[in-house]
């Protein structure tokens, strides 16, 4: 774990150093006397329309690209890799028809959210350059993955993202230009990293487009082009499982209700951010551990991302809900989003079971049975759509916080025995327990003692309480080996 194990930290820190920028921009976004809940809630809309646009554009392209790579690197020179020529080219034509579709189906798009969420009709084209910019930039992100250099794309896309989104807001907020200019902004965001590193990737020589065709694109272009077609589907279905609540709760209960629901979510999206930087890594190193058919290597891999995606999410949650309440309250977020706080916890559990699973989902996308991830994906769908549907229905946002948590556990738990029954791979043991029960312990002790107390001062002193005696818990109980390589390693360091 070593290769991973580094950019892990590094892309860990450079992340949170762009969550803390994202954090300055959420409370400005939410605190009194700033943006209205439609107008944060807009920017959320945003997102998960991207997300989506995204998905059906990139034609499943992303992961055959660093799926691939290697058969690229290990039989052709640097300059006569055409991957990216084709997987550009895909995105073109993909977004081409998006762009189409999203035309046509403007009318219909506009009768299911012109009664409670009108800001979304108004700015409804302005989503498209949003989309696009998306869309190239995560072209260019799997490529980046398939490099295995991935500090400078998950830089420009945890922080840099942030970094500019506060220019914006700071224009906005201090009257500089009116909230319509804002969201013209707004919609260029993707468009401006994406340019970014795209001069990056051509100034360091790293990103060629031949356009004559290889012969290791002729001779797997059928492979490749099958991967594509069920990855597609799978990509597509998994994009719409994770943004369907946003837009359902916007057709029946309005976009303030939307804004309440994504700073829960953006509160909960802190757990992932450790995972969300391993995925980015691990791609190009499980791509060539399959390659290479190393299973000792994949297992070992697949096991301590279980254990260390665990211990740094409990570590986060607890930090988290320890102070969520008492935060909201000190740093004066407009009352209406105190609405979210129960929802907050239900979508921290979620978060918890996605990375106590671990890399599984990479684990398959990178091997010869990744058409299994469409099937899991088939299965998260059919099960999330109607439950999301229903929980909204009667329950509001925690409805769909709940649905969010008992489709992704099944699905999780589906991942796991594919994994457990095909390859024999079982991540978890005792220690996964002795995880669990340290980080109970470690919340309670801080808990019970300044459950009474309000201010910076309790919240300080809940945080490193919990977090000196979790640390001291996975050091004590040996819970992971990297713990103490990383150790050992800072020592030597600051020994010289």
């Amino acid at each position: 774990m070593g290769t991973i194990r580094k950019q892990t930290i590094i892309s860990s820190f450079l992340v949170y150093i762009g969550f803390f920028i994202g954090a300055i921009n959420m409370y400005i976004y939410t605190k009194d006397g700033s943006f209205t809940l439609e107008q944060f809630a807009l920017t959320r809309i945003f997102f998960d329309f991207a997300q989506n646009m995204y998905a059906f554009g990139a034609l499943g392209v992303i992961p055959v690209i660093y799926k691939f790579y290697p058969y690229y690197k290990d039989n052709l020179e640097k300059h006569r890799i055409d991957l990216m020529t084709w997987g550009m080219l895909a995105a073109f034509i993909g977004f081409i028809l998006v762009l189409t579709a999203g035309w046509y189906f403007r009318p219909f798009f506009e009768s299911q959210f012109i009664e409670k969420s009108k800001l979304i009709v108004d700015y409804y084209y302005w989503m498209f350059p949003f989309a696009l910019g998306m869309l190239f930039f995560s072209v260019l992100e799997g490529f980046c993955w398939a490099l295995q250099q991935t500090v400078f794309s998950n830089f420009l896309k945890e922080t840099g993202l942030r970094i500019i989104t506060s220019i914006f807001i700071a224009l906005y907020y201090f009257k500089l230009i009116s909230f319509e200019s804002f969201v013209y902004f707004f919609a260029f965001l993707y468009l401006i990293i994406f340019l970014i590193l795209l001069s990056y990737l051509y100034y360091t020589r790293q990103l060629h487009f031949p356009t004559t065709i290889s012969r290791v694109t002729r001779k797997f272009w059928k492979k490749m082009l099958g991967m594509q077609v069920l990855i597609y589907s799978g990509t597509v279905i998994a994009s719409i499982a994770a943004t369907i609540d946003s837009f359902i709760i916007a057709k029946f209960q309005g976009l303030a209700v939307v804004g309440v629901f994504g700073l829960a979510q953006y509160a909960a999206n802190l757990i992932q951010v450790p995972q969300r930087s391993i995925q980015a890594i691990s791609a190009g190193v499980l791509s060539r551990a399959w390659k290479d058919k190393d299973m000792n290597e994949i297992k070992r891999i697949y096991k301590r991302s279980c254990i260390n995606l665990l211990i740094m999410a409990l570590f986060i949650f607890g930090n988290l809900w320890l102070n969520v309440a008492d935060g909201m309250r000190v740093l004066h977020i407009q009352r209406e989003y105190e609405a979210g706080i129960a929802t907050i916890f239900i979508l921290g559990m979620v978060r918890i079971i996605d990375a106590g699973t671990g890399l599984n989902a990479m684990v398959i996308n990178t091997s010869t049975y990744w058409r299994f991830d469409f099937i899991s994906g088939v299965i998260l769908l059919a099960f999330r759509l109607p439950l999301t549907y229903y929980l909204i229905m009667h329950y509001g946002i925690i409805g769909s916080a709940f649905a969010e948590l008992f489709a992704y556990s099944l699905y999780n738990f589906i991942r796991f025995e594919f994994l457990r029954r095909k390859f024999r791979m079982q991540p978890f043991d005792h220690k996964t327990l002795l995880a669990l029960l340290s980080a109970a312990i470690s919340f309670g002790i801080p808990f019970f003692i300044f459950q009474d107390r309000e201010g910076w001062i309790p919240i300080f002193l809940r945080s490193i309480l919990f977090s000196g005696l979790f640390i001291f818990s996975v050091f004590k109980l040996a819970l992971t080996p990297d713990a103490g390589q990383l150790y050992h390693n800072f020592m030597k360091r600051f020994a010289k």
